[in-house]
């Protein structure tokens, strides 16, 4: 069911002279205004911090932060961060992501590639079983790759394996499932056959669309196949409990291949859309990892925690889309345009979040191998320029004091995303006279209202890579893309990616990628505001835990020791 829904405005009263006053101003009945700790950290609170052992510690259990709540544990069909680090522990893939960010072998033990790039032969490992004790066979990975492409599925990650042989054409409804370029001549052997070359594909098989399927268990359950007691997988664990608003419980599976080397019994992923709640359950030694850190809080964790703390960069974008299908923004790149040049980025990132986040002034983030990533024409003016320029594009677009633009933002409940509104609401409105309504609510519902697009004007999102390529992130915005929540569509665009996707000589491929950034960037179809680095507090006594830019940290891989009394 939704959360309670936060409406506010700034209809009614121009903002102060300095948009950070009022953005102090307007913050104060939701987290207060940035990285002060009034009122929470006293000195008599030190004691608190949650870094002593709790007297109820198991070092079989690891309890992880896992920020809103999954979307579905299908691995066919999970489309966010949340499921994704449940299903890495309670599936393998093919490959997985190693502690450095790059495909190591999991499933398969190793593969062989043709010179050509168009084929990879998989050899599987011995003694592969589901967690039921059933065989694992190459066929079971198979048919969960013809599960992702076929249209009966409705996978929004459909198009996610599309460099496979006949995959499109299948995703269209124009061929058979059993037509995809992926066969298992025999039972320790996956063929994967490419119509276009795709030097990303090691890591897209650790990606949950790619995870094999355990077909009787789908058969006997269909819509009910991942829920606890039925999802049967072939992870380090299983699912054991599912409490929807709460918690996810995996329990160690005994089948796995690797089962001697895990060290934990279980894993909880304890669910909240706010990052200050997590801090506090943290304190309170109810966590040992946290998904995110909360900015106002950043700060007096980086003095008090400082051995706890972790920041890296990460291959993730945050961004506000624009519904394009419909007006006030359809056909209207000049208002698009005005809206993100009125925003001043370097603000946001250091008055707002200020947890070392970089500036967003194009699409694909920094650290993405072989590829310069693009930016707004406009990225290096000062903002004094930008906004005059942006006042000029709003008048042009038919608005004015007048007639200010009245335009509703959608986001997912949470301090973070409430701050960012805020202080976006308060730059339109001070630059241009916009008048934004703000409208939180819990993610799954804004993902339906995204999906609906009539009910969004601009939505909250962001977006992180699935595998460490520019491709990755270009695919997002393709117009056939099933999750291409803004609706952009620019044949030049298509036609650009169409062109990457089949070069063999990786500085073609670049060229074409970097140049539908560009094309993409001066349409202004998404307003990109920063680049993400991870941010965790990891407790002391959690050993194996590595930082890398897929922010992938898989719990098999994890294990408890307290320090010495």
């Amino acid at each position: 069911m939704p959360q309670a829904v936060l409406r506010s405005s700034y209809r009614a009263a121009p903002v102060a002279n300095a948009w950070l006053i009022g953005l102090c101003a307007a913050m104060l009945a939701l987290a207060g205004c940035g990285g002060d700790n009034r009122g929470a950290d006293k000195a008599s609170d030190a004691a608190k911090t949650g870094s002593t052992v709790p007297s109820d510690f198991n070092p079989t259990i690891l309890r992880r932060g896992n920020g809103p709540e999954p979307d579905t544990l299908d691995p066919q069909l999970a489309r966010t961060d949340g499921a994704f680090n449940i299903l890495r522990d309670v599936f393998e893939g093919l490959t997985a992501i190693g502690p450095d960010g790059s495909p190591v072998p999991a499933a398969a033990a190793n593969w062989t590639v043709t010179p050509d790039g168009l084929e990879y032969r998989f050899t599987l490992r011995d003694g592969l079983r589901w967690s039921n004790g059933d065989v694992l066979r190459a066929a079971d990975f198979v048919a969960g790759m013809r599960r992702l492409v076929d249209p009966r599925t409705a996978s929004p990650y459909a198009q996610f394996i599309d460099p496979v042989l006949n995959a499109g054409a299948i995703t269209r409804g124009e061929k058979k499932p059993e037509e995809l370029g992926v066969t298992a001549p025999d039972d320790r052997t996956v063929l994967i056959r490419l119509a276009t070359p795709a030097p990303y594909l090691l890591g897209l098989l650790s990606q949950p669309g790619t995870f094999p399927v355990h077909g009787p268990s789908l058969a006997a359950h269909g819509a009910e196949y991942a829920r606890p007691g039925k999802l049967v997988s072939n992870g380090a664990f299983v699912l054991a409990d599912w409490v929807i608003g709460s918690h996810v419980v995996l329990r160690r599976n005994p089948s796995y291949w690797n089962n001697v080397a895990t060290k934990l019994e279980e894993v909880h992923f304890l669910h909240s859309a706010d990052a200050g709640t997590e801090l506090r359950q943290y304190r309170a030694g109810q966590l040992d990892v946290t998904y995110v850190v909360p900015a106002p809080q950043f700060q007096w964790i980086k003095q008090n925690l400082p051995g706890e703390l972790h920041v890296a960069p990460q291959l993730s974008v945050y961004y506000y889309g624009f519904n394009v299908t419909r007006p006030p923004f359809k056909d209207n790149p000049k208002l698009r345009r005005a809206l993100s040049m009125a925003i001043d980025r370097d603000k946001l990132t250091t008055a707002v979040t200020g947890v070392g986040e970089a500036p967003a002034y194009g699409w694909v983030p920094p650290g993405v191998w072989n590829y310069t990533p693009q930016q707004f024409d406009y990225a290096g003016k000062p903002y004094a320029e930008r906004l005059a320029e942006a006042r000029r594009l709003y008048a042009q677009a038919g608005y004015s004091a007048a007639r200010p633009l009245q335009v509703e933002l959608r986001y997912n409940s949470g301090d973070q995303h409430n701050r960012l509104a805020v202080a976006v609401a308060a730059m339109w409105k001070e630059a241009l006279g916009v008048e934004t309504t703000l409208y939180a609510e819990e993610f799954r519902a804004l993902l339906q209202s995204i999906q609906a697009r009539k009910d969004t004007q601009v939505f909250r999102s962001s977006w992180v890579g699935d595998f460490n390529d520019a491709y990755t992130f270009a695919q997002l915005l393709q117009s056939s893309f099933g999750i291409n929540l803004s609706g952009y569509s620019n044949p030049r665009y298509d036609a650009l990616l169409a062109d990457a996707v089949t070069q063999a000589d990786p500085a073609r491929r670049r060229a074409l990628l970097e140049e539908a950034e560009r094309v993409m960037l001066a349409d202004h179809p998404v307003l990109p505001l920063y680049f993400y680095v991870n941010k965790h507090l990891v407790k002391p006594w959690v050993r194996g835990w590595t930082d890398n830019v897929m922010n992938v940290v898989y719990s098999k891989d994890l294990q408890l020791q307290p320090p010495p009394p």
